[in-house]
């Protein structure tokens, strides 16, 4: 007897807890009746009741939503929906010495992205203090006379471009990444060559002064990329 070739195209079933489907219909629920944060949600009980599941699968699925953030309990008033924070579960994963090369350097790929399109904030925000402390870092690292000096400076460097751009959620993800950019200049310092790009921090400067924001995007392209070929 053949088998139908149609057979193959089919997709395996997904395997689902009960706690999952819990899970997944409170989001839906959540998401459907417009709950804003500071809203109360239902109890356990009512939850169990209305999906007709077990009071323990509905606290194992409430208590993932409380992990991510989403919820948590008030006295006197129950379980309320809450502002998640998105940055915190990835502040607790991403280290390098947990990542594979792969995933190191899809994450550096993704900071250079961020890099390059920081431009248009830097150039609208960028102030005489700011441009002191960059100053005074480029100063520094022409100074240098060890590794970890001119590791220091590197990343105090691209630092100051997140603080001056401005965004609490970009500093926040900028300090996420940076534990694996610092993996990677010290990697690099390890085999007795740090990159030096085609662009120096003292060019991006220059272009910051003359207020050239069409220049930023391609300057630090080069300037990242050396880094990224050591990945």
């Amino acid at each position: 007897m053949s088998i139908d070739k149609d057979l193959f195209k089919l997709k395996p079933i997904a395997y689902t807890t009960m706690a999952d489907q819990v899970e997944n219909h409170l989001r839906e629920y959540i998401i459907k009746r417009s709950i804003k944060p500071g809203d109360p949600i239902p109890k356990e009980t009512e939850i169990a009741q209305a999906l007709g599941v077990s009071r323990n699968v509905v606290r194992e699925a409430l208590s993932r939503l409380r992990m991510l953030g989403m919820i948590e309990s008030r006295k006197k008033r129950g379980m309320i929906l809450t502002q998640p924070d998105v940055m915190k579960g990835l502040e607790l994963i991403i280290h390098p010495t947990i990542l594979d090369e792969h995933v190191r350097k899809q994450l550096f790929e993704l900071r250079l992205v961020l890099e390059v399109g920081l431009g248009d904030l830097l150039f609208r925000r960028k102030s005489e203090e700011h441009m002191k402390k960059l100053d005074a870092i480029v100063e520094r690292e022409q100074k240098a006379t060890t590794q970890i000096e001119r590791i220091r400076c590197e990343v105090d460097f691209h630092s100051t471009l997140y603080d001056m751009a401005g965004n609490e959620t970009l500093k926040r993800f900028q300090d996420i990444l940076m534990p694996v950019f610092e993996y990677v200049v010290e990697y690099e310092s390890k085999l007795d060559h740090t990159s030096v790009g085609s662009v120096t921090h003292a060019d991006l400067v220059k272009i910051l002064y003359d207020n050239n924001p069409e220049a930023y995007p391609n300057a630090m392209r080069k300037h990242l990329m050396p880094h990224l070929s050591h990945l």
